[in-house]
């Protein structure tokens, strides 16, 4: 494990100095909400993407497939742009609601 810096190793002000380096520092911690997908009423349109200020919205091969909870804070912008109202938001104290670690569930039962 590496050693967490000391005060007199951290910038003024906590300001961060590099151009580039938010993907290093992990802020999902600060969230009091988290969103969740709902995967059967999610159409992929990506307006959740687009509007997401974090980018903690995964994509891969065009559809949404849950999100990078290291960065999301939890604004509950995606859950308030979503047209189909696939997404909700969930205290982050609250329990498993069926959820995968990505925050996908399905509402419909395959059998």
């Amino acid at each position: 494990m590496a050693k967490e810096k000391g005060y007199k190793e951290l910038a003024i002000g906590g300001l961060i100095l590099e151009a580039g380096n938010a993907a290093a520092y992990k802020t999902g911690g600060w969230r009091t909400y988290r969103p969740l997908v709902d995967k059967d009423t999610c159409t992929n349109c990506l307006q959740c993407w687009l509007f997401c200020p974090d980018v903690c919205i995964d994509v891969e091969g065009g559809k949404m497939v849950g999100y990078d909870y290291d960065h999301c804070k939890g604004c509950g912008i995606c859950a308030t742009i979503c047209p189909v109202k696939a997404i909700k938001m969930v205290l982050e104290t609250e329990g498993s609601v069926d959820a995968d670690r990505k925050g996908c569930f399905h509402s419909k039962k395959k059998g």
